[in-house]
């Protein structure tokens, strides 16, 4: 397969404010052009686009192409099943939301410290490799968010598992937090592939700060900003399949056009991403992916990740100069729809979820210092 994945979850929407409400339309277009260029994989889970981008996978794939022609991986999260039966009645709705017959990759999925133990309680890996010995799944595997150890501690204990999904990009390669680098080694070391996640880190790879750009156009001018990347996840030894979360077609025909023929970085172009992360972590307040996992439980209804991104660009910004951007007008906007950050309650249940271990509710009386009023 082309390293090239296509994650259903970042997909374009008809409004901003129903992640559910998805351009199916454009969707197909998409994943035409994608398969025109030899691209098979794709990536969809039972949450995503608040539930919906598995119908959008029936609707938009399988449903119009021939079983052979692609790749189709979806996954179990922890949140929603609290018994064995559970599990099936998942997988179940699974199979008929997508219609796609059998999974070629199923992940166990988003295990960290926190979750490990349910899927250990319902027997969560004996009963993947059921569905396997059934016909139902090519592969097993799972995704993770946490240490290297906890990682050798599953992969040691579960030498059945066939891959691991991990969130790797050179803004976390060295992170303290996500340790991007050393969950990679401990995958490596135990032989399994690497399918990757959050290659531009939920598109703050894909705007970098003005100095870091110049670094970038200066050294490949007719690449794009995300393509360093996508391509410097995609160079790593192990690697067998990059997801990108395109949400245009402009983004989609941007990838496909290195990745078609892909090229891995030279070891100048690995160390020039090493000065581009130290300029980017000199200037993020909050480093969210907005992957939403937060939001459909918070029962204040705060539109976190979208609060986050307007923080971040105004983190960015001279305040003392300007004194007011337009995020501001931004956020009252949503707050029309949504709870503004200082309705928080502390509950807590946004950072039990959050794959990224982010104190969210201290960064939300931040958000709320800076824009309530």
């Amino acid at each position: 397969m082309k390293k090239l994945g296509f994650g259903l979850m970042r997909m374009p929407v008809n409004g901003p404010m129903n992640q559910a409400d998805v351009d199916v339309e454009q969707v197909k277009k998409m994943v035409d052009l994608f398969i025109e260029n030899g691209f098979t994989y794709f990536d969809t889970a039972w949450m995503y686009n608040n539930f919906a981008s598995e119908g959008v996978a029936k609707a938009a794939l399988v449903d119009r192409y021939p079983r052979d022609r692609f790749t189709l991986a979806t996954k179990l999260h922890n949140a929603f099943f609290n018994s064995f039966e559970d599990r099936d009645k998942i997988f179940n709705e699974q199979l008929r939301k997508t219609g796609a017959g059998y999974f070629d990759y199923y992940l166990l999925h988003g295990i960290e410290a926190g979750s490990y133990p349910h899927f250990e309680k319902f027997d969560c890996f004996s009963w993947l490799l059921e569905k396997k010995a059934q016909g139902l799944v090519k592969h097993a595997g799972f995704s993770f968010h946490d240490s290297p150890e906890l990682l050798d501690e599953i992969l040691t204990k579960h030498p059945e598992m066939e891959f691991v999904q991990l969130q790797i990009n050179y803004l976390d390669w060295e992170s303290p937090w996500i340790q991007s680098r050393k969950v990679y080694e401990t995958a490596v070391k135990h032989g399994k592939p690497v399918i990757v996640m959050e290659p531009v880190k939920g598109g703050t790879l894909a705007k970098v700060p003005p100095e870091a750009e110049k670094l970038l156009k200066a050294a490949a001018p007719n690449l794009s900003v995300p393509s360093w990347a996508i391509r410097f996840a995609a160079s790593l030894p192990g690697v067998m399949m990059v997801l990108s979360g395109m949400s245009s077609i402009a983004q989609m025909e941007d990838n496909l056009s290195y990745m078609k023929d892909f090229q891995p970085l030279s070891e100048a172009d690995v160390a020039l991403t090493k000065q581009v992360a130290a300029i980017i972590n000199a200037q993020i307040a909050v480093p969210c992916t907005g992957c939403a996992y937060c939001t459909s439980g918070c029962p204040m209804q705060i539109a976190i990740p979208k609060y986050f991104s307007l923080y971040n660009e105004d983190m960015r910004e001279n305040l003392a100069e300007k004194g007011w951007t337009v995020n501001f007008t931004n956020y009252d906007k949503l707050t029309e729809k949504f709870g503004k950050a200082g309705d928080c309650i502390g509950c807590g249940q946004c950072e039990s979820v959050c794959p990224q271990h982010l104190p969210i509710i201290e960064k939300l009386r931040d958000v709320s210092a800076h824009f309530d009023h």
